[in-house]
């Protein structure tokens, strides 16, 4: 199943101490030195924070804040056609710079005083309960590195833009930081595994992919729509069904191409009712009696 840093390269320690990324060989930076050198630091970077301290800042090239300045500039125009009404305000009060990659701790110190929310490098592979559990405190774990130059409009992996345009914008929005919060929260009270896992499908067919109707046309929500180049041109042409919490949560998907099935709320309220209250009040034994008629005896 998904997981917000489970298609992450893994990283490892090498004998001498340093960081390894270890980027596949589809992947667009992996016969380019300079990239791989650039993601081993950068990593080292973030297995090297504590939380509690500042996060350590990341010396962009031009050519990095370049890809930024693209991706920025296609995805604004997306925004303004395609894009919910409460993420358009959440990007109107943080106002990240589009001319640059900004930092995490400046990001952070944006969305503290909007929303409570700040961020936490994550170098790779965060364990499932301890990325989703964060939120329940305001944290949001995030990758610094930003995708190849190459393909400044396709990334393999959820890198700075995924996880500042998409992720941050929601963040500085109040309804949508409230469920993140919850979500953190539901994370933080299930105690067995398939019922964490049922939490964060839901999860991901919303704050992840979510698509909603409003003002008499489908618009996105989800990160991982509003932060893909090519996926906010295409929702629209999949098959969409209405939210259903079992259908949500017990979906299998592919995450290496643009989701086939996505769920619609009728609006924010519907998102808030129906998912937020699922996630405020969902216990192991509720989740395993939602999803025990899916079974065979």
């Amino acid at each position: 199943m998904f997981e917000e840093a489970q298609y992450l390269a893994p990283v490892t320690r090498r004998a001498d101490g340093g960081v390894e990324v270890e980027l596949s060989r589809s992947h667009p930076g992996f016969a380019d030195d300079e990239y791989r050198e650039r993601r081993n630091h950068i990593a080292e970077l973030a297995l090297n924070h504590t939380r509690g301290d500042p996060i350590p800042e990341v010396e962009y090239t031009d050519e990095e804040h370049e890809v930024w300045r693209r991706v920025s500039r296609e995805l604004t125009v997306s925004h303004a056609q395609y894009a919910v009404a409460d993420y358009l305000e959440g990007t109107a009060r943080l106002g990240l710079p589009t001319d640059r990659i900004p930092q995490l701790e400046e990001v952070g110190s944006a969305l503290r005083p909007l929303t409570s929310f700040r961020y936490l490098p994550a170098a790779g592979l965060v364990p499932l309960r301890d990325f989703y559990g964060s939120l329940a405190d305001s944290y949001f774990h995030a990758t610094q590195y930003i995708r190849h130059h190459s393909v400044p409009l396709y990334t393999p992996e959820p890198d700075v833009v995924h996880e500042v345009i998409g992720h941050a914008n929601m963040l500085a929005a109040d309804r949508f930081a409230d469920l993140y919060r919850v979500a953190g929260e539901a994370a933080r009270r299930v105690e067995t595994r398939d019922a964490l896992e049922f939490v964060s499908k839901v999860f991901w067919f919303t704050l992840e992919f979510g698509v909603m109707r409003e003002d008499g046309a489908l618009k996105a929500y989800g990160a991982g729509i509003l932060s893909s180049y090519g996926e906010i041109r295409e929702f629209r042409t999949v098959d969409i069904r209405r939210l259903d919490l079992l259908a949500m949560g017990t979906m299998q998907y592919d995450i290496t191409h643009y989701q086939d099935i996505l769920y619609a709320a009728d609006s924010m309220t519907h998102l808030e009712d129906l998912v937020g209250t699922f996630w405020a009040t969902c216990t192991d034994d509720s989740i395993a009696a939602l999803t025990a008629t899916t079974k065979t005896p």
